[in-house]
């Protein structure tokens, strides 16, 4: 793979999102390129590299999507925020995509959006010094067709009942993604599975209605399905910390949680 690979890595991911199953991917929170190149060898459509829920910092995030991208895997950066200038230097380092937190208000996916296109579509800032615009060797126009082409793909996470119409909220985005943990606490952690059931449901419907793909999280591809993410198109399952906890846990004997 050669620089600049990242925007077919994005096609690829929007393909597989169309196909009719699953496009399973994982949380990295662990700073090792190793990680990257297991998560690729077994097979991962995807993975999200969190800046969210980890101790990874700006500069960890962008030594794993480029060795992703070097790898051909696509590689996301989820985020808590729009932080138009950190999410321009993760893209131009060779990130496939964005996956925002907390998406609750129109305003929010319109600066996503805004961050991640280059004008007139956004207000993403243009530089040809970088491994996505493969160093300079790719020329500006050229450049600007691949990007408005192949941009970045565009997750939100739906985690409150408590958002503007979900419709609306999540048109302008590739991904629907629902944030099952958090929207349990969000509904005081209900003790009949179906009021979760019913959220997720809803959620659901509503990447439908808007006709972008539906996705979750769940800690094991079997538990998909009793999470309401049967027909998820975009399924990120455990972490690397999660896998390894589960994977030391049974080396020394002990029963897996």
């Amino acid at each position: 793979m050669t620089t600049g690979d990242v925007h077919l890595s994005r096609r690829r991911l929007r393909a597989a999102l169309t196909e009719g199953k699953p496009a399973v991917g994982t949380f990295l929170k662990l700073a090792s390129p190793d990680v990257v190149e297991l998560a690729a060898a077994a097979g991962f459509a995807f993975v999200v590299v969190d800046l969210e829920h980890s101790t990874l910092t700006e500069r960890d995030a962008v030594g794993l999507v480029r060795h992703a991208d070097l790898c051909g895997l696509p590689a996301l950066v989820r985020v808590p925020e729009v932080d138009a200038a950190a999410v321009n230097r993760l893209l131009e380092a060779g990130a496939a995509g964005v996956q925002l937190s907390m998406l609750t208000r129109v305003a929010q996916t319109e600066a996503l959006v805004a961050a991640t296109r280059f004008a007139p579509a956004g207000r993403r800032s243009v530089s040809l010094a970088n491994r996505a615009a493969q160093f300079g060797a790719a020329p500006l126009a050229g450049f600007l067709r691949t990007e408005r082409d192949d941009p970045p793909v565009l997750v939100g996470q739906i985690e409150t009942v408590r958002t503007d119409p979900l419709p609306e909220l999540v048109a302008a985005l590739d991904v629907c993604f629902v944030g099952s943990t958090d929207l349990a606490v969000d509904l005081g952690l209900p003790t009949d599975p179906a009021v979760l059931r019913a959220a997720v449901d809803r959620v659901a419907e509503a990447a439908r209605t808007a006709s972008v793909a539906f996705g979750g999280w769940a800690p094991t591809r079997g538990a998909a399905a009793d999470l309401g993410l049967g027909d998820a198109g975009y399924l990120v399952v455990g972490s690397d910390l999660q896998l390894l906890a589960a994977g030391l846990r049974a080396a020394a004997g002990e029963e897996c949680q």
